[in-house]
């Protein structure tokens, strides 16, 4: 009984030595007798007890891999510490495990390395505003060195760049004062574009109170004109009343001639400024003009006469 349960621990032993279950994502590098054999893949994988041992586990997911934060010198002769992270891949299991010492300190002492060469090249002004050229620089570089051990950069990201204190009150009072450089131009602009609003306003109300006044000066002169004439229009139709009035009258050529005369005076009582004088009464007027004439001659005669008697 002793020897079955002896036996049957052996046989479980060489099973669990025997059969290995890989799970998904994840390969085993297997020796033989010291030696690389194979790699095996997810599922299940039988291997020679004693003979056959397992190297090592990869993962084949892609991992991150904090590079502590590091002191780096920019050319201007400032001192950042920068904080990076890196994604990579292992493509290769069998170069991952045989070609370098460690994968992850190779990578990160590769990224320290190449960190402190691409800032170094830089200002401090320009760290900042070329994060992703030098996160590109990076990945480029890593990539390419990291190649050989069956390994894949896909990203790397600076995760923080901090300046000294002293730096840091520099720039902030930089910031501040270009804040409100800003605020002050904006400002103006602000108060001119008003002004100049306000001055379109003034000019379009002078120029429409320019053309009311102007429209209202023509139809006021348009007004006085349509009166003007209307008035001389009733005018000439009472003219033309008296003159066929007169006519069927068949009157004296005196008599003719003193209603001309009236119908002169009503229409000089008008409001136009020109009055047309009928020919037949112009007749009249010269022997008006005459007698008026002779009046004053013999009121001439007469007061020298009483002068000489005198």
């Amino acid at each position: 009984m002793g020897f079955l349960l002896v036996v049957f621990i052996i046989i479980v032993i060489l099973a669990l030595k025997t059969i290995k279950v890989v799970r998904q994502s994840e390969v085993y590098i297997i020796e033989r007798l010291g030696k690389f054999h194979k790699v095996a893949e997810a599922g299940l994988t039988i291997i020679v007890p004693f003979i056959d041992t397992v190297r090592s586990v990869v993962s084949l997911k892609q991992q991150t891999m904090d590079i502590p934060p590091q002191g780096v010198i920019t050319s201007d002769n400032v001192t950042i510490t920068i904080d990076t992270v890196v994604f990579y891949k292992i493509t290769d299991p069998a170069r991952a495990v045989y070609e370098i010492q460690s994968l992850k300190k190779g990578i990160e002492y590769l990224s320290i390395t190449t960190i402190r060469d691409i800032v170094g090249k830089m200002e401090l002004d320009e760290t900042f505003s070329s994060r992703d050229v030098i996160n590109e620089k990076l990945r480029v570089i890593l990539d390419e060195a990291t190649d050989a051990w069956g390994c894949k950069i896909d990203r790397v990201e600076i995760k923080d760049i901090t300046p000294p204190a002293d730096i840091r009150d520099a720039m902030e009072k930089q910031m501040n004062a270009e804040r409100n450089k800003r605020a002050l131009i904006l400002e103006a602009e602000a108060e001119r574009q008003s002004a100049i609003t306000l001055a379109e306003g003034r000019k379009q109300a002078a120029i429409l109170d320019a053309e009311a006044d102007r429209e209202s000066r023509i139809r006021r002169a348009t007004g006085e004109a349509e009166a003007i004439k209307q008035v001389a229009d009733a005018k000439a139709q009472e003219i033309q009343l008296v003159y066929e009035a007169i006519k069927k009258s068949d009157p004296s050529e005196k008599l003719v001639q003193l209603k001309s005369l009236e119908a002169l005076k009503e229409v000089a009582k008008g409001d136009a400024n020109k009055i047309f004088i009928p020919f037949e009464a112009t007749a009249s007027l010269a022997s008006l003009g005459a007698v008026k004439d002779v009046m004053t001659e013999h009121q001439t005669k007469k007061s020298k006469q009483n002068q000489i008697i005198n």
